[in-house]
């Protein structure tokens, strides 16, 4: 029995590499993302704003819809209400931490992008007073059979906590730079424990209890089945602006020709053994993944949520960067109501 205290075998590796990655990417997203939004803060509509501020007196052309009855009750005179912009931006995160992210045949593991995603929104979004927080969600650490280790490239999935820990958890929106870097270093020491987050169950947290509007972003693969997610996510937009960010892997759309392989699903342990030279195999694999992803991206279009596709074998730096300058640009384009 280890002493009260002491970490877990392989908690420190894991807390050393967490903390390498969380440098790197720091020294990546201040170099390349830094200055990209069009201003510090992000509303859903575009113009003066929506917080009551002070009244004046009418003049003419004034919108007689903004008129303040009260005031001009009491002073006889025409009176309209000023409204400004909120000054505080909050954002919200929901990181879907499950077995199926640990795992990469690229240049990156699923998990990697998705602390590199939070990360870049905590850059973005954390400046002026405006708070980040997050909702966290991994599997139910119950761990599948030791055959199970089948041709996916991942680290070892055993769990470092107990079962019995939660398996979702809220990280309190604070603001600041350091608080979002502890934040971030919570979800990076995150150990993904086997079976799949609730995902719907995960966004429905960012909408209890309610808030004012905000930025909320989801980052997960998005394999989860779609009819559980689509839903919370149409609820969480109409409140909040809402990006979805989804992590792929090459090998979840396509397969190799490389004989025969052993797969075997990291949520569950189920092993299936495929011939992947069979050219008819590889079709329908890509057909049916290319479907996959277009019925994801139907229920966040649904949803209204914006969405950034990120690729292990990809710069992600680079697709953020488009991704961010294209909704600058459209936010500009857009026309004041």
């Amino acid at each position: 029995m280890s002493q009260a205290g002491t970490a877990p075998p392989g908690a420190d590796e894991g807390t050393a590499r967490a903390e390498a990655v969380l440098s790197r990417l720091q020294l990546l997203v201040t170099r390349k993302l830094d200055g990209l939004l069009q201003g510090d803060y992000v509303g859903l509509l575009p113009g003066p704003g929506s917080e009551a501020g002070e009244s004046r007196e009418y003049r003419p052309g004034d919108d007689v819809r903004r008129m303040d009855w009260p005031v001009t009750a009491r002073t006889t005179t025409p009176h309209v209400r000023r409204t400004v912009a909120d000054r505080e931006l909050e954002t919200w995160l929901a990181v879907d931490l499950s077995a199926s992210v640990d795992f990469g045949t690229a240049r990156w593991l699923k998990r990697d992008l998705v602390i590199a995603a939070a990360a870049a929104m905590a850059h973005l979004t954390v400046r002026g007073g405006n708070r980040i927080g997050a909702v966290v969600g991994t599997g139910s650490g119950v761990a599948p059979s030791a055959a199970s280790r089948g041709w996916r490239r991942r680290r070892d999935t055993t769990p470092v906590a107990a079962p019995a820990q939660p398996s979702m958890v809220r990280l309190p929106a604070r603001p600041g730079r350091k608080e979002a870097q502890g934040l971030l270093r919570a979800i990076a020491r995150t150990s993904v424990r086997p079976g799949r987050a609730d995902l719907g169950a995960l966004v429905d947290m960012l909408n209890r209890p309610p808030r004012r509007r905000g930025v909320a972003v989801v980052i997960s693969d998005f394999l989860a089945p779609v009819e559980g997610w689509a839903r919370p996510v149409r609820k969480l937009g109409v409140r909040h602006d809402v990006l979805a960010i989804e992590v792929v892997d090459p090998r979840e759309l396509e397969l190799p020709d490389v004989g025969v392989l052993t797969l075997a699903d990291p949520e569950t342990g189920a092993l299936h053994e495929v011939q992947t030279a069979d050219p008819g195999l590889r079709r329908r694999y890509a057909e049916a993944a290319g479907e996959q992803r277009a019925v994801i991206a139907r229920a966040l279009r649904a949803a209204g949520a914006a969405h950034l596709r990120l690729r292990t074998d990809t710069d992600w730096l680079l697709d953020m960067v488009r991704f961010v300058a294209a909704q600058r640009h459209a936010r500009t384009r857009g026309t004041t109501r």
